[in-house]
């Protein structure tokens, strides 16, 4: 009887046992189903469902390409591919049937695929080396106070790569933000006395999300941007109305190191959405140049609102000219 083989590839990212109607119905008929290590979450998820998967752990690449070829001469094998890829079987197999008289034939059947987002889990994998034991000893001594500063750099550069219109810059700068989130949530877990994690930061994101949405994910009714944000304060103002009561409300919740500008441009944005569309119409003080220049640098922000400019991206476009001249 002709034979045939086929390399069932899955993605170590998906669950073991998550495969398609194909890949169940290839093991099902399969004669025999081969893997190199029955530990590993898929071949054991595949004999745990009633599949007989034999342990194959070959020396070589070389090896293991006889070995299938020769079984799949006159049976349906199933070769159930390793995590790594099993790199060098394919040139082994290749070597092994342009020798054969009647080769058998060789399918590959893609079983499982990444989902989106799934190589976030190999990022918070390698996250987790780093601060291991055996991993490396500076990422392993570092704290929250000590990554703050690279936290703020690797914003900057993100925010420097958006304005040159660098897509491939701005990639690698979100990965290094990405970085430092997954740090600083490394660094938590290790907290003898308030532990918590990536998923607890991803969990309570995705918990605001959906709250901070009625409109997307319940039965708000905001349609447009500016009814949106509108709503999204009065949620903000309601699961804050536990803490105690700023002195200053309209810098609530607005850090500090902030530039200036965006600072100012936050702050209009929340006089706007109150109803204070105007700047109050102070006396000049002849005696204080600087809240002179302040005000007139206030109402230039102001006026950048009224025509959809960004004051603050405008002046570092400014200060870039200027440099540049």
């Amino acid at each position: 009887m002709a034979g045939s083989l086929t390399l069932l590839v899955t993605s170590p990212r998906t669950p073991a046992g998550v495969l398609t109607r194909d890949a169940w119905r290839a093991l099902d008929t399969a004669d025999l189903v081969l893997a190199a290590d029955a530990d590993h979450p898929t071949p054991a998820s595949i004999a745990g469902s009633g599949v007989a998967v034999e342990i194959s752990e070959p020396s070589s690449m070389p090896l293991l390409g006889r070995s299938l070829a020769e079984a799949a001469a006159d049976r349906h094998v199933v070769w159930i591919v390793s995590p790594d890829g099993d790199p060098g079987l394919t040139d082994a197999l290749a070597a092994e049937l342009t020798r054969a008289a009647d080769p058998a034939p060789v399918e590959m059947l893609v079983g499982s695929w990444d989902l989106p987002g799934a190589r976030l889990a190999d990022a918070v994998y390698v996250m987790d080396v780093l601060r291991s034991p055996g991993g490396c000893p500076w990422d392993a001594k570092q704290t929250h106070e000590s990554l703050a500063k690279y936290l703020l750099e690797e914003a900057h550069e993100t925010v420097e790569a958006i304005d040159n219109g660098d897509r491939d810059h701005l990639r690698e700068e979100l990965g290094d933000v990405l970085l430092q989130v997954l740090f600083h949530a490394r660094v938590a877990a290790d907290d003898p006395d308030d532990p918590w994690d990536i998923d607890d930061v991803a969990g309570g994101l995705v918990d605001k999300l959906l709250r901070r949405h009625p409109h997307v994910f319940g039965d708000g009714d905001a349609s447009t941007p500016e009814e949106v944000e509108a709503s999204w304060e009065q949620i903000k103002a309601a699961e804050k109305a536990d803490r105690a009561e700023s002195a200053t409300p309209l810098l609530e919740g607005i850090p500090r190191s902030l530039s200036t500008l965006l600072i100012a441009d936050k702050v209009l944005a929340r006089r706007e959405r109150s109803g204070l569309t105007e700047l109050p119409a102070d006396e000049p003080d002849a005696d204080n140049s600087g809240a002179d220049l302040g005000d007139r640098l206030l109402a230039l922000v102001a006026e950048g609102r009224r025509t959809g400019v960004d004051a603050d991206a405008a002046l570092r476009d400014a200060v870039r000219r200027l440099a540049s001249a």
